[in-house]
């Protein structure tokens, strides 16, 4: 997964060059990991570049420095402007956006109130997170020997940077075993979600889901693809899931704003249902995908497009 610099990154209140975008090294957020961040992407569509859900990636990193005590100096409308404008300022007609608020340096202590807050908008030449096969064949994952965080220890619904500390031994366990990705477990033994995607089952036509309270971060591709199965009539169950019930599902399939809707071909070497994206995944897939590239009707306003010339003003919604 190849990482292309673009041109600038805003930091600040300033476009910046790339090779400038730095930070100090005593910035509170490299020793103590005190920052919130997002990541959502920009799709090429018939009708010049447009980012899904823009608007909802902003209220989360709010909602997320909000439960952090960390008082974000913009508005969202600046931070979602500011977002249209990089994808422009830097030319691309597709992209992964990384918005970024984190303490600074002010002191040297765990203490974070006399560290002031930034904030940073990176714009990402970036492809398909568990690769462009994965869409179509699916995935060979793993139940990972790490749980997620326990409730009342570090919030779960914060996208928060000291809890990708959790998702990245997840990550390197399946990795290093020769999986793609991890699922793991919450501490009561029940799903909980992947490194960084949240998981479904299918099974005899119903789609299952782990709640809020299974420690999942509230994903917005996941209540997009549960709004979309609404919408062509599929059932869906918000339920605590046993292990082993995703062995025996006839589909299994992972969500993220980076994995979009990616199938799971195997868990733990079972193979899930025939071992390839089944005809629900495949459903949920194409409508997904129908409403990013401008074949179907953007009927909930997900969609907020970037203006390809400087002189046409398009604002955030």
């Amino acid at each position: 997964m190849g990482m292309a610099k673009t041109k600038y990154i805003w930091m600040d209140g300033k476009f910046v060059d790339w090779e400038d975008a730095t930070i100090h090294i005593l910035s509170h957020v490299i020793h103590y990991g005190s920052g919130v961040f997002e990541g959502l992407r920009c799709y090429k569509n018939p009708n010049g570049p447009v980012i899904f859900r823009l608007q909802d990636h902003t209220q989360r990193l709010f909602n997320s420095a909000k439960i952090y005590r960390m008082e974000i100096p913009y508005s969202q409308d600046e931070l979602n402007n500011v977002a249209i404008e990089l994808i422009r300022k830097n030319g691309l007609e597709a992209a992964y956006i990384r918005p970024l608020a984190y303490r600074g340096f002010g002191e040297l202590g765990v203490n974070p109130f006399n560290c002031p807050v930034k904030v940073s908008i990176a714009t990402l030449k970036w492809g398909k997170y568990l690769g462009q096969e994965a869409l179509e064949q699916g995935v060979d994952v793993m139940f990972s020997s790490w749980n997620r965080m326990a409730p009342n220890t570090f919030p779960a619904m914060a996208k928060c940077c000291a809890n990708y500390m959790n998702s990245q031994l997840i990550k390197m366990e399946a990795i290093v075993n020769g999986y793609i990705e991890g699922i793991a477990l919450d501490t009561t033994g029940y799903v909980s979600e992947g490194s960084g995607e949240n998981i479904f089952a299918v099974k005899n036509g119903v789609i299952h889901t782990p709640p809020l309270h299974a420690s999942i971060l509230p994903g917005i591709t996941r209540h997009t693809v549960m709004t979309i199965a609404r919408d062509l009539g599929i059932e869906i169950i918000e339920e605590m899931l046993a292990r082993e019930y995703l062995y025996i599902a006839d589909e299994v399939f992972f969500t993220g704003s980076a994995a979009e809707v990616t199938p799971i071909r195997s868990i733990d070497k079972i193979t899930i249902g025939p071992g390839r994206a089944g005809p629900i995944t495949k459903r949920l897939q194409k409508a997904f995908f129908d409403i990013i590239e401008g074949r179907a009707e953007d009927r909930y306003g997900w969609l907020t497009r970037v203006p390809v010339d400087a002189k046409e003003k398009v604002t955030a919604r």
